[in-house]
């Protein structure tokens, strides 16, 4: 549009021109000249198109979509064909939505889906759906998939231990659906869930359990451990015991006697000293 607008005050700035010349208007054909100028720039501009950094751009000219599409950055295009950017950033889809639980319970879900376009179909996906592909095909989808994963699981693993299962599954499921249209999906992280009152004490006490159950087996198994400790421990006292006893004869108590008593013999302290058989043989010492 644009383009034509400049064309026209172009072709009419010279036929101006040469009218005024010829008629010997000068002055106004000065004037004509800016015109002149003024519609050959804009005619000039329009040959260029910027295509801003994480777009694409779609050429329609005059209804034929050209396969190929315009990277970011400076493109010349046909000055008379219709540039339609498209956006190839990750984009974020939130929803909040009820969905049923694998016993029927109702569940309220807030969910993120993280999007982006495949630059390569930006063409297709313009032809095919349209700019506003995401209320089109992706929504409907999301909604339909979300859906179809939680009536699989019990309103337990939704609250629990499943989220990351269930997120994965939904990202898989939507991929399978919109992935040949031309949407890449990244992600399904869920931001929050809500369950019945009711459903949610009930689920919280039965943590609590569990986990104090996982408590009770902890500090069973530490005092396992602990008798198992002692039992070691005393195996190892009666092995060095029975070690010891072997070693002890009774002509080694002998000479261990006859050593104390030359020693006492040595000392500064008077001491009566028989040499004889006292009990199991042993020297008998006696004070003076």
């Amino acid at each position: 549009m644009f383009f034509i607008i400049a064309l026209i005050i172009l072709v009419g700035s010279i036929l101006v021109y040469f009218n005024t010349k010829k008629m010997g208007r000068f002055q106004e054909a000065k004037i004509s000249i800016i015109g002149i100028v003024l519609g050959g720039a804009l005619a000039l501009i329009q040959i260029f198109t910027v295509v801003p950094a994480g777009t694409v751009g779609v050429v329609d000219f005059l209804g034929n979509v050209s396969n190929s599409t315009l990277k970011s950055g400076v493109n010349i295009v046909n000055p008379l064909a219709n540039v339609i950017k498209f956006s190839i950033k990750t984009q974020e889809l939130k929803e909040t939505m009820n969905v049923p639980s694998k016993e029927g319970l109702v569940v309220q879900l807030e969910i993120s889906l993280l999007f982006s376009l495949d630059p390569e179909k930006a063409g297709n996906v313009y032809k095919t759906v349209g700019e506003n592909y995401e209320e089109i095909i992706l929504v409907p989808q999301f909604r339909s998939v979300v859906r179809g994963v939680t009536s699989k699981y019990d309103a337990k693993a939704l609250y629990t231990t499943s989220r990351e299962q269930l997120a994965t599954e939904m990202k898989d499921e939507l991929e399978k659906l919109v992935g040949p249209r031309g949407i890449t999906i990244e992600s399904a992280p869920m931001r929050q869930i809500t369950l019945p009152s009711g459903l949610t004490a009930s689920i919280e006490q039965k943590l609590q359990a569990e986990q104090a159950s996982q408590q009770m087996q902890f500090v069973l198994k530490k005092e396992e451990q602990e008798a198992d400790r002692k039992r070691i421990e005393a195996k190892g006292i009666a092995d060095f015991q029975e070690i010891v006893a072997r070693g002890i004869s009774q002509n080694y108590l002998q000479w261990k006697g006859i050593e104390a008593t030359e020693k006492l013999s040595n000392s500064t302290n008077a001491k009566i000293v028989i040499i004889g058989s006292g009990k199991n043989g042993l020297p008998i010492i006696l004070n003076q």
